[in-house]
């Protein structure tokens, strides 16, 4: 009874030493601020503040700049911007919320629908010919994304080499359908929507019928 007791004790300790170490991995994760290499990160709804390369509940900060920050959660890299969306951890490298999106072509045969970027409004139209998401310099603005401290690039047009520059946005909203870290470029030209290209509508089976454009999320 006292070896069958003692190992009884034993296997007690082994769980509640596991207990004590298992590592409680965040569900979801946004970022309100910064300072320096610090991000304030609002973690499962508690305010956390990390330095690149601290982790908690299983988010590690790869890096921050301004109002942008990258984190790493079981090895799969998230950005995040300052004042967008909170970010589902469990749908973290795909997509969130509904599946389908069900447009109609305008009376030019166009398919234009809002949305939002990073949590805030904004009016797209969808182009199967941009590479990436693309917006003005002016809309980049008001929607809050520095945008100057992201990749530089030179884009060609008919009046030739114009400078643009290479954003990642945490959060591309269409009707009921979340897709996560998409991205963009930012270009100088004013434009009046927001070009919803491949880098976004390739997470999406795209199907035509007559003016009816469907896109089914893959998974």
């Amino acid at each position: 009874m006292r070896r069958a007791a003692a190992r009884i004790c034993r296997c007690l300790a082994v769980l509640a030493c596991a207990s004590t170490f298992a590592p409680a991995f965040a569900q979801s994760v946004s970022l309100s601020g910064s300072l320096g290499d610090k991000a304030l990160l609002i973690i499962d709804g508690a305010p956390r503040t990390l330095a690149v390369g601290a982790s908690v509940q299983g988010v590690r900060l790869v890096s921050v700049s301004g109002s942008n920050a990258v984190v790493d959660i079981k090895g799969q890299r998230v950005a995040l911007a300052l004042g967008g969306a909170q970010v589902n951890l469990g749908a973290a490298a795909g997509d969130g919320g509904a599946s389908q999106i069900v447009l109609s072509a305008d009376s030019g045969g166009h398919f234009v629908t809002s949305g939002a970027i990073n949590g805030k409004s904004a009016r797209f139209l969808v182009d199967t010919g941009a590479t990436n998401l693309a917006l003005s310099q002016s809309e980049a603005q008001s929607l809050g994304i520095d945008y100057r401290k992201g990749e530089r690039g030179t884009s060609m047009t008919a009046n030739g080499p114009v400078p643009v520059y290479r954003v990642m946005l945490a959060s591309v909203r269409v009707g009921e359908v979340q897709v996560f870290n998409v991205e963009a470029t930012v270009v100088p030209m004013p434009m009046p929507f927001v070009l919803l290209g491949n880098s976004f509508l390739t997470r999406f089976q795209m199907k035509r019928e007559n003016d009816v454009l469907t896109l089914t999320r893959r998974f």
